[in-house]
């Protein structure tokens, strides 16, 4: 293991994020670490030294962005993985949620990666290497969860854009990994992290049993470690040749499996149909 790689982690004063920072740290190597408050990061990890970068980013503003990619470029002097971390859960149906809810959504899960990627990618391919993860969601490869829909599609594009990404950067040297989590036993589903809809309409109960169901039932009884998460995007990170598609956790390959399966059996289904377009 190449213990002074610099990393480059987003959303990292809580959740996943803070626990990558943590054993990152532990374990040797060189941190940039980004959040909305510099403070909480400080708090919750330390302050500025050789190791380790807290600084403040605002993830939509490309400005804040590149700013904080060059600033922890003249610290390490370089950037070796960059995990784009950072994402809330907007949960509310299609027809509920405002304009503003799905957009600041998509602002954050998407056009933030987006420009973390625009910014950093001139420095990767200088250097010829590199890592690239782009945390999705099981949710970004399923989406059959009531009243997660916006949510689901911001992880979809990301999983589109990061498939995209993999064979613009291959010629670079640069690797590429889309990561689907399951369910982790974060802060991600607490109040303050997940945003309910402002106007929910009740009618839709199966969107209301579905947010209670992760609001009250599975915040805090999630199956996965983020601990162990942490040392399998390490891991991750040492391969010679890491996978663009990685599942993470027991039950984000039960989904992903069932998926597959019915997606199988509805094109064997239909293929008489579906392959009959041909002149």
């Amino acid at each position: 293991m190449d213990s002074k790689k610099v990393w480059f982690v987003t959303g990292a004063s809580q959740g996943l994020g803070l626990h990558l920072v943590k054993k990152l740290l532990d374990s040797g190597y060189w941190v940039a670490a980004t959040s909305r408050n510099k403070q909480a990061l400080i708090e919750s990890v330390g302050k500025k030294n050789e190791d380790f970068l807290p600084m403040a980013m605002d993830l939509v503003q490309n400005t804040s962005v590149k700013q904080s990619i060059e600033e922890a470029i003249a610290h390490f002097g370089t950037i070796d993985v960059v995990v784009n971390n950072a994402g809330y859960s907007q949960i509310g149906t299609l027809e509920e949620l405002t304009d503003r809810e799905a957009r600041n959504n998509y602002d954050v899960n998407v056009f933030g990666a987006l420009n973390v990627i625009r910014n950093v990618a001139p420095f990767l391919r200088a250097q010829q290497s590199g890592h690239i993860f782009n945390i999705s969601s099981i949710g970004g490869y399923v989406g059959n969860f009531a009243g997660f829909g916006v949510y689901c599609s911001t992880k979809f594009a990301v999983a589109g854009l990061t498939e995209a990404l993999s064979e613009e950067m291959k010629p670079f040297g640069v690797h590429t990994t889309l990561v689907y989590p399951g369910y982790f036993r974060t802060s991600f589903l607490s109040k303050g992290s997940v945003k309910t809809p402002s106007n929910p309409i009740d009618t839709y109960k199966a969107a209301r049993d579905m947010e209670q169901a992760h609001l009250n039932d599975i915040d805090g009884n999630q199956p996965n470690d983020p601990e162990k998460a942490a040392e399998v995007l390490m891991h991750l990170s040492e391969q010679e040749n890491p996978p663009v598609h990685f599942f993470m956790g027991e039950d984000a390959y039960q989904y992903a499996g069932m998926k597959i399966e019915a997606i199988q059996k509805a094109m064997e289904n239909n293929k008489v149909l579906g392959t009959s377009t041909g002149f």
